[in-house]
C-alpha cells in the first residue's frame, strides 16, 4: 500500500513552482516512456534494414522510440515545441509548425534508446532528454540554455530521473501506471569506487591511460555495460567516473553533446557532481552543430578533478 501513497511525477513537478509549459512537457515526455517501456517489454527486435544520418545501424526499438516521442509531441496542443533534435534524424524538426514562434518557449534533444544495441542481450538501456530554452542552437553554452534534463531507465525496474534546477529527483514506474516518487534530492557521493571507461584502451592517449591506470592501483571496480545512461546512473547513485575520452583517431570521442552530455551534465551538476571533457566543464561548451562530439568525464567530484588533472599533464 505504500507504493501508492508516494507523491506521483505531477504532483512533485508542482510542489517545485517549476514552469506551467514546462511541467507539462516533462510530463508528456514522460508518458512516451511509459510507452516506450512497453514497447522494450513486447520484445521488439532485429536490425532495419537502414542507418540513421551517423551511420549506426537502425535497431526497430530506436526507431519506433523516436516515432513515439514525436507523435506524442506533435498531438500536444497546449503547449508548442520550438526544435526537436534526435539521434535518429538528420535535421532539426519543426514539431508544431502551425503554433506562432512566441509561444515556443522549449525545444528537445533526446537520445530515444541509448545503448540499443544491448538490447538482444537484456540489459538495461534508458533514454536521455534535455530540454533547452528557445532554439537548440542558441549560440549560448549550455549552462545558460538546458532548463531541464531527464533519463530514464528500462531495466529490472523502470526508473526516471529528472532535474529542473531544484534537485535530481528519482520515479519509479508502479503497478497503477503511474511515476511515483522513489528518492528525493540526489546527492552523488564525493568519492566513489567504480568506473566505467568507454573506448579500447589501444585508442587511448597516454594522459589518459595514466589516469585509468592509477584508478585501477586504488582499486576501483569496473561497472561498464555500453550504455552510457546506465553506466551514468550506477556513479550517479554509488559515486565513481564515466569516461569516454578523447581517442587517437576519434579526438572528439563519441558521445554527441547536444543529446546525451549535456542534459546528463546538467544533472550530475544539480547532484553535486561534474561534468568535463578534460579542458572545459560540459555545460560551458557551446553548441555549434547538431552532431557535435566531446569526450566526457563525469560523476564524483574527487574522481573528476582527478581526470583534469592527468590529461592537463599536471
Amino acid at each position: 500500500m505504500e507504493y501508492y501513497e508516494r507523491t506521483v511525477l505531477r504532483t512533485h513537478l508542482s510542489n517545485k513552482n517549476i514552469d506551467h509549459d514546462l511541467r507539462r512537457l516533462i510530463s508528456n515526455l514522460s508518458k512516451s516512456a511509459q510507452y516506450i517501456a512497453f514497447e522494450i517489454k513486447k520484445s521488439l527486435r532485429g536490425d532495419t534494414e537502414n542507418q540513421n544520418t551517423y551511420g549506426e545501424i537502425q535497431l526497430k526499438l530506436d526507431v519506433l522510440a523516436d516515432t513515439i516521442i514525436k507523435k506524442r509531441l506533435s498531438l500536444e496542443t497546449s503547449f508548442g515545441v520550438k526544435d526537436f533534435a534526435s539521434e535518429e534524424q538528420e535535421n532539426i524538426i519543426n514539431i508544431h509548425p502551425d503554433k506562432e514562434e512566441m509561444s515556443k518557449k522549449y525545444s528537445i534533444a533526446v537520445d530515444p534508446l541509448d545503448g540499443s544495441s544491448l538490447i538482444k542481450s537484456n540489459l538495461t538501456i534508458g533514454t536521455i532528454f534535455g530540454i533547452y530554452s528557445g532554439s537548440i542552437i542558441s549560440g549560448k553554452p549550455g549552462r545558460d540554455n538546458l532548463v531541464a534534463a531527464m533519463y530514464v531507465m528500462y531495466g529490472p525496474e523502470t526508473t526516471l530521473v529528472y532535474s529542473a534546477g531544484k534537485g535530481v529527483h528519482e520515479f519509479i514506474f508502479d503497478p497503477a501506471g503511474n511515476w511515483t516518487l522513489k528518492s528525493e534530492n540526489i546527492i552523488i557521493p564525493e568519492k566513489g569506487k567504480l568506473f566505467a571507461p568507454g573506448g579500447l584502451r589501444k585508442d587511448w592517449t597516454d594522459e589518459h591511460k595514466k589516469f585509468i591506470n592509477d584508478l585501477e592501483e586504488q582499486g576501483y571496480k569496473i561497472r561498464y555495460s555500453g550504455a552510457f545512461v546506465s553506466d551514468f546512473n550506477a556513479m550517479l547513485k554509488n559515486g565513481g567516473i564515466f569516461t569516454y575520452p578523447a581517442l587517437i583517431n576519434k579526438p572528439q570521442g563519441k558521445l554527441r553533446l547536444l543529446m546525451e552530455l549535456q542534459p546528463l551534465a546538467f544533472i550530475v551538476e544539480q547532484a553535486g557532481g561534474m561534468a568535463t571533457n578534460g579542458l572545459e566543464n560540459i555545460l560551458d561548451i557551446i553548441p555549434k552543430k547538431l552532431d557535435q562530439r566531446s569526450p566526457i568525464y563525469i560523476g564524483s567530484k574527487h574522481e573528476v578533478q582527478l581526470a583534469k588533472k592527468y590529461i592537463n599533464g599536471e
